[in-house]
């Protein structure tokens, strides 16, 4: 114990920034490793510890007078092994199985390496760390919930996609959900998002996912049993015709082509669903009716007309649940360098104003006479007299 408390202090007398503890020997101890970092604001400077289990990271704070005591009492008799870094050194503390303590320190510049890694991470709440089977399976994450460095970009998506949906989620003190997944196909946000729900979120969750292919559906199914994902099941069938009769939360629809999103979004407002996350893919509608003689201009390059045509859908759709009573964002899903289809539409229901209603409407049907569309969603609400 002593040999350990000298070492420990001579790292920490180093001005620690970074330290992991690691390499677990107790089995029944909760915690797979520790992470502690330095942090500094305005008004202290202080170390934030995370703690992984298999599924979760938990986080405290802690006064800088306390962390030794608190490193030897989460090594003795956890861990045997504690890697740590300062602004000029790295340390590496190693405890054999006769409880023998060698440290090692090697002089080396960690402060900009540690600070980039540090920030690059910080704001991800699916972190390195925890065993996240569907990122495992999609080759995301190694076995020992590494992120896999060719994958880093898909991580970052992935995270992204999970954040805009937490952003929602932690407006409200949710206890249940009924989430319906439209399109889901073989994506694995589906299973992600249902590991966010239950196990990090700790919400009690009932999640279907819908798709047109019997062998698709099958394999869903066959993954979620073998994560033992009890309340996530698969069903086929089609976005415009699918009949659900309970109540349903949030409605997810992921690439949904062309006017299926509509229809997503029609049965989402029918559903009352509280919130939709909506990401459209191949929008043909408006660019095959855009027609127009005053802004000739948008309809005489065939990209441009594509483009403002795909945009303009998106602002329609954003408009009509504006006008039924959505609190509406167009979100930047994805880097546009990555992928074109990068608008996310994130609807919540709210109390909206009748004129910004009456004027989000308003503006659809400007829109309309100026361009001869003849949207899919409008016609679905206006033949249901929801506008």
């Amino acid at each position: 114990m002593e040999e350990l408390k000298k070492a420990i202090k001579e790292i920490i007398e180093d001005n620690v920034i970074k330290l992991v503890i690691s390499n677990k020997t107790n089995k029944n101890f909760e915690y797979n490793k520790i992470v502690i970092y330095l942090k500094e604001n305005n008004k202290r400077t202080y170390y934030q510890i995370e703690k992984y289990t298999d599924k979760q990271v938990f986080h405290e704070n802690i006064d800088t007078d306390i962390l030794e005591d608190r490193i030897i009492e989460y090594v003795e008799p956890n861990y045997k092994q504690i890697s740590a870094w300062s602004n000029s050194a790295s340390f590496e503390v190693k405890i054999s199985k006769k409880g023998k303590v060698l440290l090692s320190k090697k002089k080396s510049d960690n402060q900009k390496t540690l600070s980039k890694a540090h920030n690059k991470e910080k704001n991800y709440i699916l972190k390195e760390g925890m065993i996240i089977d569907p990122l495992i399976d999609l080759g995301v994450f190694t076995k020992e919930g590494k992120v896999v460095n060719s994958k880093y970009d898909k991580y970052k998506q992935i995270n992204r996609f999970v954040e805009i949906i937490d952003d929602e989620i932690k407006k409200n003190d949710y206890k249940e959900l009924t989430v319906l997944d439209f399109g889901c196909g073989k994506s694995y946000l589906t299973f992600v998002l249902y590991y966010y729900l239950v196990e990090i979120k700790n919400i009690k969750v009932k999640m279907i996912g819908l798709d047109l292919k019997a062998d698709v559906i099958k394999k869903c199914n066959d993954i979620a049993q073998s994560y033992n994902y009890e309340n996530l099941h698969f069903e086929l069938g089609d976005i415009n015709g699918f009949k659900y009769n309970n109540k349903v939360d949030m409605v997810i629809t992921l690439h949904a082509c062309d006017t299926a999103t509509d229809y997503a979004l029609y049965n989402a407002i029918k559903w009352n669903a509280k919130l939709i996350f909506s990401v459209p893919c191949c929008q043909h509608e408006f660019n095959a009716q855009m027609k127009t003689d005053s802004l000739s201009i948008l309809t005489k390059y065939g990209i441009v007309q594509e483009r403002i045509a795909a945009l303009m859908t998106d602002s329609v759709r954003a408009n009509l649940l504006e006008s039924i009573g959505y609190k509406t964002q167009l979100l930047e899903f994805i880097d546009i360098a990555h992928s074109p289809k990068n608008i996310l539409i994130r609807a919540s229901k709210s109390n909206i104003s009748k004129d910004k209603k009456e004027k989000a409407l308003l503006e659809v049907e400007n829109l309309i006479g100026q361009f001869n569309f003849n949207p899919t969603l409008y016609n679905l609400l206006k033949d249901d007299n929801l506008i």
